[in-house]
């Protein structure tokens, strides 16, 4: 089950101190659909993570900009686990020319992310949302 980005949001303006906030990260993190043991290989692994990132994406439709990717992730630290959590509820089942345009950033400052996340913490996430949309120029290009 995954919780989708307006409720993020929502759950996020409601929670005023930061030890909440990383909690709920924590509980996003829990939501995530298992990713099965052999897709934690090296072809999955997201590099400029000091965590270890895992993501995977199928495509639905196309081939181009309209092909719908969706993701699935995981990490070995629970907080990282959140932060792919939120990833994927931004940019999983979304076409790839959104994909392309949505600035995961923006996000990331509205949530106050941006401020509380360490420089390593802060270059995975560039590092994810890096990924993702790499798969995104991928298939539309096909």
């Amino acid at each position: 089950m995954t919780t989708g980005l307006d409720d993020i949001v929502a759950n996020f303006e409601l929670l005023e101190e930061w030890d909440d906030r990383y909690r709920y990260l924590i509980e996003l993190g829990k939501t995530l659909e298992p990713l099965p043991e052999d897709a934690h290989n090296d072809a999955n692994k997201v590099r400029g993570c000091a965590s270890q990132v895992w993501l995977t994406s199928r495509s639905e439709g196309g081939p181009g900009a309209g092909t719908r990717l969706h993701f699935r992730g995981d990490s070995d630290a629970h907080i990282v686990r959140g932060l792919v959590a939120l990833a994927l509820a931004i940019f999983s089942g979304k076409p790839a020319a959104d994909i392309l345009t949505t600035d995961a950033f923006a996000i990331y400052e509205q949530l106050g992310l941006a401020a509380h996340l360490t420089p390593q913490r802060s270059n995975g996430v560039r590092a994810m949302i890096d990924r993702i949309k790499n798969d995104a120029r991928a298939v539309s290009a096909a």
